[in-house]
């Protein structure tokens, strides 16, 4: 380089938004900025509506989105950054909508040959016959929205009579009807494409429900968590496998269910993931010797390459 310096783009932390998990992003937003401020500029920005602010330039700044859900993980955001020709963290455009939609992220990683539960989706429940759904995916079944936050909305039921009245009262929109997998709760962060530790989550009452995610001490976690070392390897190596398959970048979380029988399934993958101290993704870097501050700015790491590998071409 003749000893050139190259300005160091200031990171843009876009947090809050217009989702059911506005309140998870700002303390995501705010754990992010404080653990990038050692070694960068930082911006941290909260969003109230649909839309980045108009004041991001893709010439000084890169953008970490630490929105979860709708506008944030949807590929929404990361389309307009990009018609905007403003570098950004995590996950691109066609991989961000992939993994919102939980149903078309499973027919994805199950081509692949990792067992998914079967499910089924509607968008009415007047339209839904409770007892075909019953006969085709068993009695015990999880309702959950198909493009909304892993523990948002989420319920569990026995038969066609709790079925019912579960979806009866769900306003139109992408939802869908789970057969229940009964085993171990394992989620596991990648990093670059590669898996860091396996997490085990063991929600006390028995389901990692939104309260369970976000209340203090309703929740226990082991990790790394105590599996066979094959156990291991097999949720490790699906993690990276599902996360190569989807095209994802950066960095993701994969959960799993495994089942006292060996058999492992992949539930579904966060693209932005939370991230506070006590967020899942960090707990599975923790095992990879990651500390917070130092994980985050491996997540940004890429991000701020893509700024001068831009910047560079411009010039020349």
């Amino acid at each position: 380089m003749g000893g050139s310096t190259r300005s160091e783009p200031v990171i843009a932390v876009l947090s809050g938004g217009v989702g059911e998990e506005r309140e998870v992003s700002l303390a995501t937003g705010k754990a992010v900025a404080a653990a990038l401020e050692n070694l960068h500029s930082v911006d941290l920005l909260e969003l109230n509506e649909a839309a980045p602010p108009e004041t991001l330039d893709g010439q000084r700044m890169v953008v970490f989105p630490a929105i979860h859900g709708t506008f944030g993980e949807d590929g929404e955001l990361q389309s307009i950054l990009e018609d905007r020709g403003i570098e950004y963290a995590g996950s691109g455009v066609v991989a961000s909508r992939l993994c919102m939609d939980k149903q078309r992220t499973k027919e994805v990683v199950e081509s692949s040959g990792i067992l998914v539960p079967r499910s089924m989706v509607f968008e009415q429940s007047t339209f839904v016959k409770v007892d075909r759904v019953v006969q085709t995916l068993g009695n015990h079944l999880v309702v959950k929205p198909m493009d909304q936050g892993s523990s948002v909305s989420l319920n569990l039921v026995e038969g066609e009579a709790q079925l019912r009245e579960s979806i009866d009262p769900l306003p139109p929109g992408n939802w869908m009807i789970e057969k229940r997998i009964f085993g171990r709760e394992l989620t596991v962060g990648v990093l670059h494409g590669k898996s860091l530790g396996v997490v085990e989550v063991i929600p006390k009452g028995g389901v990692y429900d939104y309260k369970h995610k976000y209340v203090a001490g309703s929740t226990e976690y082991l990790y790394p968590a105590e599996l066979p070392s094959e156990m291991e390897a097999e949720v490790r190596d699906a993690a990276e496998k599902a996360f190569a398959v989807c095209g994802c970048r950066d960095f993701a979380r994969v959960d799993f269910i495994a089942t006292e029988a060996g058999e492992c399934y992949f539930l579904e993958i966060n693209t932005i993931p939370g991230l506070t101290e006590t967020s899942l993704l960090p707990k599975s870097a923790s095992c990879a010797g990651y500390d917070f501050d130092h994980l985050v700015n491996e997540l940004v790491a890429p991000t701020i390459q893509r700024f001068h590998n831009k910047i560079a071409l411009e010039r020349n």
